[in-house]
């Protein structure tokens, strides 16, 4: 029997923050992919190699975890003032499903770059050395990122010394702005609390009521306190990805969270967005030994976050749930602030499985109202590969 060849689409392997993802130009898409809909998602799900019941994405270019079952689709923006589009999709591992409701600020890193590579961005923005501001619209959530990206003889500077908890090697740092991180699609100040308080109780049948900070920033994001679940902040991924039980427990947290927030109207609808809300737990801090072997003492962090992602504990920290522990540090009151030992701040150093991070974010009231201008962290990004990218049809 003569069978269909596969086809063959342009397409970059990058790796952004702690995170790698495939990369696409929307104009290399094959037509039918080049709009919303389920050809999209089936086409980014077979280069991924999912759905896969083995959970390996043997037969793709995933990796079997989270933070590596990503795709990006890139096009020069219509928006004013911005230079490319940014579209963001977190693949499902063992399900047919691709999720487009958030960003992934670890993969926002590399857009500016790509963005460069690719011709996206006009001539007359890059410098012949230098820093190369790109302006991205982030297409999921309606929200501009500000890349940072370095520029050496005209092209985008990928190697430096600029170290990343949870990346192996050194490589040149890009700075990221994340504006109005709480801002809807007009760029009106959306909800930070979608309740209206900075803490919150939520019942959650058959596993407890918590106290919660519950934030929009960066991305919808739960935060609980690590000793109401019977944890210390220290965990590394064994000790919770391995335990089915913490595990559901998580998921129905998540989920009663999603429905409190107003993301989805019934928990049942959760199991269609793995991607929004986070669930995160945060202590003050301790000393504790990172996954790398690294020691993190006290005076190194501020205060203990962990945070799950498509149902497993995260090897690091997402990017967006970065921008949300800073954001939630800066409002006195929050379970962040709080761990961090209360007060103003308008930057914070957290302890995650792989060691720390810093991020920068400044609150003020306005009518009432928390806002946050922008929130800035610093990343590194990476082209593993380029070339074409082979799908069978």
């Amino acid at each position: 029997m003569i069978h269909a060849p596969q086809i063959k689409i342009p397409a970059t392997y990058m790796r952004g923050g702690t995170s790698k993802g495939v990369f696409f130009r929307l104009q290399d898409l094959p037509f039918s992919a080049q709009v919303p809909g389920p050809e999209r998602d089936a086409l980014l799900l077979r280069v991924i190699g999912s759905p896969d019941p083995y959970g390996k994405q043997i037969d793709g270019m995933g990796a079997a975890t989270s933070s590596t079952s990503k795709t990006v689709i890139l096009s020069r923006s219509g928006k004013p003032e911005h230079d490319v589009d940014y579209l963001f999709g977190q693949v499902a591992i063992d399900k047919p499903f691709v999720d487009w409701s958030g960003n992934c600020g670890n993969l926002s890193a590399a857009v500016g770059a790509f963005a460069i590579s690719s011709g996206l961005v006009h001539a007359s923005r890059i410098p012949d050395n230098g820093i190369a501001t790109v302006r991205i619209w982030q297409a999921n959530i309606g929200k501009t990122i500000i890349a940072h990206v370095p520029i050496s003889h005209r092209e985008v500077q990928e190697t430096g010394d600029f170290e990343l908890d949870g990346v192996t090697f050194p490589a040149a740092e890009v700075q990221l702005e994340f504006i109005d991180p709480a801002a809807d699609e007009e760029g009106a100040g959306g909800a930070m609390f979608p309740t209206g308080n900075v803490v919150d109780t939520l019942e959650v049948p058959g596993v407890g009521t918590f106290t919660v900070t519950m934030i929009n920033a960066g991305i919808p994001t739960i935060f609980i306190n690590a000793d109401a679940i019977g944890y210390t902040g220290t965990e590394l991924q064994e000790a919770i990805n391995g335990d089915e039980k913490a595990l559901a427990m998580f998921e129905t947290i998540r989920a009663y969270g999603a429905v409190r927030m107003g993301l989805i109207k019934h928990i049942d609808e959760a199991a269609n967005r793995q991607h929004t809300p986070k669930v995160a737990f945060v202590a003050a801090p301790v000393a504790y030994v990172s996954s790398s072997g690294k020691q993190v003492t006290v005076a190194d962090i501020d205060l203990l976050v962990r945070a799950l992602s498509m149902g497993k504990l995260h090897h690091a920290m997402m990017g967006t749930a970065a921008v949300a522990i800073g954001t939630a540090a800066a409002i006195p009151g929050t379970l962040v602030n709080q761990a961090a030992g209360g007060g103003a701040r308008n930057a914070v150093r957290f302890g995650h499985p792989s060691g720390t991070l810093r991020v920068g974010a400044e609150a003020s009231q306005v009518d009432g109202e928390w806002r946050v201008a922008k929130a800035i962290m610093s990343r590194s990004a990476r082209v593993l590969m380029e070339g074409t990218v082979r799908v069978p049809v």
